[in-house]
């Protein structure tokens, strides 16, 4: 294993950790396992998880971090699913961050995800004087601000006050009586203290305790965002889920270079890991949660409520992501990837449209959601967990079309993007291209192709598609054959090392 130096200088870093691993199910269909709601560019082109990044980015924190006792990692620590490995460095690049990653094999919650990051910057970064020489700040993926540079001035405020025991934690004074979040009671006067000291974490109310709770002085609502040393946090976790600890550090793994960290945790010893919150298992025992509160707009966007919440409102109390036209309707949200959504009469009500899905929900029965995905996934229904449109490290594809021995796909690869040299047993594949020049390897031939040209790759014939040029490659691919199912292909050669069979 790679171990790190300690910082040449008396400096303490300031780490941001971002916690990737959710699937974001209350927001379907357009967050699906497949794609949870973190990667979805559903923020004028821009994921959360890019809004997210974004905040670390030089250009963002420069103005901030001008202190010599700390300062702000260049890089940034991301947990997430292995699955969604190569969505993560496309994100980085576009948001102009540095990257380290920790893949996990399997879900196992936010405790598991903590603990490893907290061992990963322990050896990273090492100690000062017998003190952690960095700070962690930890935060969801999927949560929507409104001002990152005070949200980055709170993270150093804490920084000044943390210790070998006290987690920070960032509450959001409440502006209406929410069902949908955690509250903070709190204790202490901002006025003559530094921070408030947390008495008591409480679980999403319904509605009569929530309007109760908005009332009361020292409420806040539980951002999900906090900050720590990570020998304190790991010392409460050791204290109240040492079985987190045993198999985290038995499933932790080698680095794989100094520059860009890649690891991946041992699925068999991962898989032995409880399935627990941070909050639950460390947050609402520990002695010594500190707060600090953050006024800007926030929002975990949990809901399609509180997606809506984020978009203007017009006279009739109307919201809309995409074409919508509204008549004699109110109250409601439209959200559409494509096609226009035309409303007459309706009110109250949320219509979501993807490629592949409507979705029509009453407003009052939207929190519910996640219970009817759940029992799609029952029924074996295939958009309960996929989308049409796959991200793969090489690009996307786009299943258009399906018949009885056919099936059509739009084909995107990035530029650099190289396909695995594969062959199929029981189907034909018929190529366009109709946007950029693409290089194919089919049999012992190798020739390019440009656009409004196509190819035929008869069944059993090696093949390769990639894009070694400057511009993206879009092709249509039609399918035909006996069996069309994404488990016919025989890899035989693959860049990105997925060396077993399965889709492209």
């Amino acid at each position: 294993m790679i171990e790190f130096m300690a910082q040449s200088d008396m400096s303490t870093i300031i780490c941001p950790v971002v916690l990737c691993g959710g699937t974001g199910t209350r927001l379907w269909p357009l967050s699906r396992k497949s794609l949870p709601k973190q990667f979805v560019p559903a923020f004028e082109g821009k994921s959360l998880l890019q809004l997210t990044l974004e905040r670390f980015s030089a250009k963002n924190t420069e103005d901030v971090f001008r202190d010599k006792k700390f300062k702000l990692s260049p890089r940034v620590l991301c947990v997430g699913s292995a699955d969604h490995e190569h969505m993560f460095y496309d994100i980085a690049e576009k948001s102009k961050v540095e990257l380290d990653l920790i893949l996990e094999p399997c879900q196992k919650n936010t405790c598991a995800a903590i603990v490893a990051s907290s061992i990963f910057l322990q050896k990273k970064y090492g100690k000062i004087n017998n003190r952690d020489s960095v700070v962690a700040f930890f935060c969801p993926a999927d949560h929507f601000l409104s001002d990152p540079q005070n949200l980055l001035r709170t993270i150093l405020k804490a920084a000044y006050f943390t210790d070998k025991e006290s987690i920070f934690v960032v509450g959001i004074p409440p502006n209406f009586p929410s069902t949908s979040y955690g509250y903070l009671s709190s204790e202490g006067n901002l006025e003559s203290d530094e921070f408030l000291r947390v008495k008591q974490f409480i679980e999403k109310p319904d509605y009569k305790k929530a309007s109760e709770l908005f009332k009361k002085k020292g409420i806040f609502w539980n951002s999900g965002n906090f900050i720590a040393e990570p020998s304190a946090l790991l010392a409460a976790c050791s204290r109240f889920v040492p079985k987190v600890i045993d198999a985290v550090k038995l499933a932790f793994g080698n680095f794989s270079s100094s520059e860009r960290v890649r690891m991946m945790l041992h699925e068999r010893n991962f898989k032995e890991c409880p399935n627990i919150s941070f909050d639950y298992a460390v947050m609402e025992k520990h002695h010594s949660v500190r707060m600090l509160p953050l006024n800007s707009q926030w929002s975990d966007v949990g809901s399609w409520n509180a997606f809506a919440e984020l978009f203007p409102e017009d006279a009739d109390g109307n919201r809309n992501v995409g074409t919508a036209h509204f008549f004699q309707s109110k109250n409601n949200f439209a959200y559409t990837t494509g096609r226009p959504i035309v409303t007459l009469g309706l009110e109250d009500t949320v219509v979501v449209e993807t490629s592949d899905v409507v979705y029509v929900a009453k407003i009052s029965h939207t929190e519910e959601l996640k219970e009817a995905v759940k029992k799609l996934e029952e029924n074996n229904v295939n958009q309960a967990l996929n989308h049409r449109q796959v991200n793969r490290p090489w690009g996307v594809f786009d299943s258009i079309e399906r018949g009885e021995r056919f099936q059509v796909k739009k084909i995107t690869v990035k530029c650099g993007g190289r396909l695995s040299l594969q062959r199929h047993k029981k189907r034909a594949e018929h190529w366009v291209v109709v946007k950029g020049k693409a290089l194919v390897t089919r049999g012992d031939e190798v020739f390019e192709l440009s656009e409004n040209e196509s190819t035929y790759i008869p069944i059993g014939i090696k093949h390769r598609l990639e894009n070694p040029f400057k511009s993206p490659l879009e092709i249509i691919e039609v399918q035909s054959g006996s069996y069309l199912g994404e488990d016919d292909i025989e890899r035989l050669e693959d860049v990105y090392g997925r060396l077993t069979d399965g889709d492209n």
